[in-house]
């Protein structure tokens, strides 16, 4: 329920700055929120960014109520994301349009995009508004509530010609097509680039291509057990426990559920086994991306995952698509016997530094991989906050963040381990942080296995006691996140006093790297544009959703 704000005291010192354009303020569960006027984005957001440094945009939501159009943008700080701030933007049914934060914020000009494609809201001043899952030629905004599901869509040729149009930067560059089922793409990426010469003056990410609607299906389905296991889909590439822990924890803080110290530390351990399974696929494509075919350093990330994958069979049952988590929990305990799986998780443990030299042997120490790799696809800090990039694509640029320190849950504060950075911001960089990251996942994993042989048997509670049914209080609304293997995957939920969301909006990591490709790549050759795209790790069903 939304409040008028008074000039007093007790203003959060976040708002204070902007009392005088706050409308009103609202109760969300992670943060403060504030109601403004959508002529004044633009004031807002300078103002906050500037005088408050709330620097990351951390994502924006679009939905519709029965009266308005509404447009939050969740912001944090890159230096402590626990200060954070949701701005809402009203608009009326009748004209939804609203100022752009795109001036204000780069990266919001992709989810302003979104907002516009799937929910209808406008964006005056902004850059370049137009559809970006969808094709030019759909009719009507699939999230509005006056959408008719039941209506033919048809694409026209016009459409799939718009691959070969040629729209040059300038009388001496030629247009290039790559994609989007170019194997370097990582997925069906499309990219239209201009040429000059041997350079790209020009990238423009086209995306959309395996948009799956997972944002709509979590709408329609239950807290409890039925969106579960829609997170392993998002990110194919090993993370799916990560994944569901982004949705664990935003549903759990939405439902005030306290998951057990015992769960915890099995979340730990085998989200950090997952992150391993991400960064080695990771590892393994990019040699195929930049030295060669089928290198020995593809088999040996291959053979590395597949070690992974038998820990995580055992534990949860599957390979990739895990459906592990519960909330309050976990589904089931530790296989048995216990000190077998111990056994098998330190054996892979205990090989892994080898193995990780063999790795730095072949592939970081290699002439090839150094010259495409070093000095190319540069990401400046600045540049990486502004399209709001987490992981080790920022990490990687010297952006000190990473919300297992910065935004502490699961039993990550109570394990001695690092937050990895390189100050290159290039290709290289990028492969650096995984490679270091895998050696602090192990670190982490070894610590939990310590924890759980020595905890008590009458402690091991694995679920805390979660209604059959969830309801959450009507309009009772959340931003949680976690760190996943790619970054920042965030989870807005807004509830309407039923058992399933009222909206339900991921925020995927490589949604925002994505878009940075066309900074990183002004200015480079056309083989540096290939290993770029390689080192975002960029998962399409994570960006398309």
């Amino acid at each position: 329920m939304a409040q008028t704000v008074h000039r007093t005291d007790d203003v959060h010192p976040l708002i204070e700055p902007i009392a005088d354009h706050v409308l009103s303020t609202e109760r969300h569960e992670n943060a403060p929120a504030v109601v403004i006027r959508a002529d004044e984005v633009q004031t807002v957001l300078s103002t906050l960014k500037e005088n408050i440094g709330l620097d990351h945009c951390a994502c924006v939501t679009a939905q519709e109520y029965a009266d308005r159009f509404e447009t939050i943008y969740h912001l944090r700080r890159y230096a402590d994301p626990t200060q954070e701030l949701s701005v809402v933007v009203p608009t009326p049914r009748e004209s939804p349009s609203s100022e752009s934060a795109a001036p204000v914020y780069p990266t919001a000009a992709w989810h302003e995009r979104e907002a516009y494609d799937l929910v209808g809201i406008e964006y005056a001043d902004h850059p370049d508004l137009r559809r970006i899952l969808l094709p030019e030629t759909w009719q009507g905004h699939p999230l509005s509530r006056d959408y008719n599901q039941d209506q033919p869509q048809i694409v026209s040729f016009r459409e799939h010609e718009r691959l070969l149009e040629d729209r040059r930067e300038g009388p001496e560059t030629m247009h290039l097509n790559m994609g989007p089922h170019h194997p370097s793409t990582h997925g069906v990426l499309h990219l239209n680039a201009q040429l000059d010469g041997e350079q790209v003056a020009a990238v423009d990410p086209d995306i959309g291509y395996i948009h799956r609607c997972e944002e709509q299906m979590c709408q329609q389905g239950t807290y409890r057990h039925q969106i579960m296991p829609y997170p392993d889909r998002w990110d194919w590439g090993g993370a799916g426990l990560l994944n569901e822990w982004a949705y664990a924890r935003a549903a759990e803080d939405l439902a005030d559920i306290e998951v057990p110290a015992y769960a915890q530390i099995i979340r730990t351990m085998g989200g950090e086994l997952s992150r391993i399974l991400s960064h080695m696929l990771a590892v393994a494509t990019y040699a195929l991306d930049v030295v060669g075919e089928f290198t020995a350093t593809f088999q040996w990330g291959v053979r590395d995952r597949e070690l992974v994958q038998d820990i995580l069979e055992d534990l949860t049952g599957q390979r990739l698509m895990f459906n592990y988590l519960r909330l309050g929990g976990v589904a089931w305990d530790l296989p048995e016997p216990r000190e077998a799986f111990f056994e098998k998780i330190r054996a892979f443990l205990d090989d892994l530094p080898h193995k990780l030299t063999e790795y730095h042997d072949m592939l970081t120490s290699n002439e090839i991989l150094q010259l495409r790799t070093i000095d190319t696809g540069h990401l400046p800090p600045e540049t990486a906050k502004a399209y709001g990039c987490t992981g080790p694509v920022a990490r990687a640029s010297g952006v000190d963040y990473d919300l297992r320190r910065d935004d502490p849950y699961g039993y990550y504060d109570e394990l001695d381990w690092s937050v990895v950075t390189e100050q290159g911001g290039d290709n290289f960089s990028r492969l650096l942080v995984r490679l270091r990251e895998v050696e602090e996942s192990a670190k982490i994993i070894g610590q939990c296995v310590d924890l759980l042989e020595d905890w008590p048997e009458d402690d091991r509670e694995i679920q805390a006691n979660v209604p059959r049914t969830l309801r959450p209080d009507p309009d009772t609304e959340i931003y949680r996140a976690v760190e996943a293997a790619k970054g920042e995957l965030g989870i807005y939920i807004r509830s309407d006093g039923t058992e399933t969301p009222a909206r339900f909006k991921i925020r995927g990591p490589s949604f925002s790297h994505v878009q940075a490709l066309s900074e990183m790549a002004r200015g480079e050759y056309i083989p540096d544009l290939v290993a770029t795209i390689g080192s975002l790790d960029t998962i399409m069903g994570e960006v398309d959703r």
